[in-house]
């Protein structure tokens, strides 16, 4: 990929540049699947992170887990559950305002003192067009999109996975940002674009 093209995926709306990823081990759980999905969830989270050169545990000590994905049917049973609006004191104007929008899924992150993402939350509303998607890509993508901050553009119109027969890959130049936005001489937190030129030149190496 071209700096430019790297610089894209974290350029947001405002024009501003911010990259993070994750500075403590990943501890996902889902809520509101049967259990065989729940499977193939983990095993996107997994592989993800594998791909990362990152880890995961059992649990994360100051939260329990710390990424959390909700799928459910209707917005406002976010609202019912317990303790979410303590950890995310929005929860009530945010569901209102996904609601009016129309919106199926939705991602918040949570961040540390450095700047690194220490927790995120996913909610997936279960509409038509969610319940169509296979459940392998529909995990590997939220894998994809909580394992480091992409821009608020970074898909649009695009996906960061493809099919390829009858499997559905994360497509390698995505992969290759990932890899490269773990690399530990790098910072955990970036809003300089200098920092997609570093990122360009550590793929350019790996490829």
């Amino acid at each position: 990929m071209e700096p430019g093209d790297v610089e894209a995926l974290f350029t947001r709306g405002d024009g501003q540049y911010l990259f993070a990823r994750w500075g403590r081990p990943i501890v996902p759980v889902v809520f509101g699947v049967e259990d065989a999905t729940l499977a193939v969830f983990k095993g996107a989270f997994e592989a993800v992170v594998a791909l990362a050169g990152h880890r995961m545990a059992e649990t994360d000590p100051e939260l329990g887990a710390n990424l959390m994905v909700f799928a459910f049917r209707d917005w406002d049973e976010l609202l019912e559950v317990r303790d979410l609006g303590r950890l995310l004191p929005e929860l009530a104007v945010l569901v209102a305002r996904l609601e009016a929008a129309g919106a199926n899924q939705y991602r918040i992150f949570r961040f540390d003192a450095a700047g690194a993402i220490k927790a995120a939350f996913v909610f997936l509303k279960m509409d038509a067009a969610l319940a169509a998607m296979e459940a392998e890509t529909l995990a590997l993508a939220q894998a994809v999109q909580t394992v480091v901050l992409w821009s608020d553009r970074a898909f649009d119109g695009s996906s960061p996975l493809a099919r390829v027969g009858q499997r559905v890959i994360l497509r390698p130049e995505i992969g290759a940002v990932i890899r490269a936005g773990y690399d530990p001489v790098l910072p955990v937190m970036a809003r300089d674009a200098s920092h997609a030129l570093r990122l360009s030149a550590r793929i350019g190496r790996s490829v």
